[in-house]
């Protein structure tokens, strides 16, 4: 099928109107009010606000101060019906007909939005199946994550909480953008069920706090070397996951310990190891686990991220030490 061929100016819509100073026969010719909205199907009042918001001009007056309207305005008429009926504003139809904005850009801007729309929309539905899952009692939980149409913004808040402040702008974008999950655009009610838990736990001021001095490193710990080693040793260890190979000493392993070892000037060594095990298992925290696992929740593609790639290798840090 052919696509629609549209003037390159689009004030072509327009048809040819009379000038200003033309005769007043010729400013007679065309419509009357009623009669343009009578061939187009709307009723005057419709045809009126669209001439007073300038997007039906009037070709003249009669002698009688009525409006009259141009051979081209029913099909002016006409475009502009079909561009709101996709939904398009006031503004950006004017723009349109005005020769300020191209049609096929604004019908994409239009296409996303209606997308955007659709995909809060799906959350709504989603949550609304969700209350069968909690009862009541989760009106809170759901009404409080689901007040704004979700999206990133608070779980990234969470994250550049309990991260040290003297992180790069870069690194922290990186470790941010690695933590935070995409949602996905048609959620399952567990899935809404599941980001509302995620939101609260986010929300917890308190609670960021809390992780940040539990996990947090040591006032002697080189922190951007630390981390900049650890996202080497978490995408190891993410290919170990995809390959479906259990926690295991090697390469990912040793990325880690190394990443510990360089920021606070060690060696590694297997008493550096065996502190460093038990270290890793006195800083386990309940609630970044259960961050990890509702996180997993929402994941549509089921990649290994940063929870998952640091429990394999802390499980691979302690055998390898109760059997070294």
């Amino acid at each position: 099928m052919n696509a629609p061929s549209w003037p390159a100016d689009p004030s072509a819509l327009l048809g040819p109107a009379a000038a200003p100073d033309a005769p007043a026969a010729e400013q007679q010719a065309g419509y009357s009010i009623g009669e343009l909205a009578e061939a187009a199907g709307v009723s005057v009042k419709t045809v009126r606000f669209y001439s007073d918001s300038g997007l039906l001009p009037e070709a003249g007056r009669s002698p009688g101060g009525h409006r009259r309207y141009g051979a081209g305005a029913l099909e002016r008429l006409r475009t502009v019906r079909r561009l709101r009926a996709l939904g398009l504003a006031l503004p950006a139809v004017a723009e349109i007909l005005h020769g300020e904005a191209e049609l096929a850009g604004a019908l994409a801007r239009q296409r996303r939005e209606t997308r955007r729309q659709m995909v809060e929309l799906r959350w709504r539905e989603a949550t609304l199946a969700a209350f069968e899952l909690t009862g009541p009692e989760g009106l809170e939980l759901l009404g409080e994550a689901l007040e704004n149409p979700p999206g990133p913004d608070v779980l990234a808040a969470f994250w550049r909480r309990i991260l040290p402040v003297r992180l790069p702008a870069r690194l922290m974008s990186a470790i941010v953008a690695s933590a935070v999950p995409e949602l996905p655009g048609d959620p399952t009610p567990g899935q809404a069920l599941a980001y509302a838990r995620l939101h609260a736990l986010a929300s917890d001021r308190a609670a960021a706090a809390s992780i940040r001095e539990l996990t947090g490193p040591g006032p002697d710990c080189d922190a951007v070397r630390m981390y900049e080693g650890l996202g080497e040793a978490y995408e190891l260890a993410g290919q170990e996951l995809r390959a479906g190979r259990p926690p295991t000493a090697g390469g990912a392993l040793d990325c880690f310990v190394q990443a510990h070892a360089a920021a606070e000037h060690r060696t590694d060594t297997a008493d550096f190891r065996r502190g460093l095990a038990h270290r890793t298992a006195g800083r386990r925290d309940t609630r970044m686990e259960r961050y990890w696992s509702l996180a997993a929740e929402l994941r549509a593609d089921g990649e290994p991220d940063m929870g998952s790639a640091h429990h394999w290798l802390a499980v691979a840090l302690k055998s390898s030490v109760r059997y070294a």
